[in-house]
């Protein structure tokens, strides 16, 4: 079965207004998956279409220590 991962994207949409920059979590199975929900988010509440937004990087989020350690207790 497949594991749930937190991926961070980053990167802008072009409107004619000028360009807005984003830096969003998702979670999902695959890195596809989550450009898909990227693009559905984005352009659903910024009215863009899928050629005005940009994504310069999605990675998978690096679980902190911070968050291991409570699970263990």
């Amino acid at each position: 079965m497949s594991e749930v991962k937190t991926f961070i994207a980053t990167g802008k949409i072009k409107k004619p207004s000028g360009n807005i920059q984003f830096s969003k979590k998702i979670i999902g199975i695959t890195q596809k998956q989550v450009e898909e929900k990227l693009y559905s988010e984005l352009g659903s509440k910024h009215k863009a279409k899928r050629f005005q937004i940009v994504i310069t990087k999605i990675e998978e989020e690096k679980p902190s220590s911070e968050k291991d350690t409570a699970a263990k207790k």
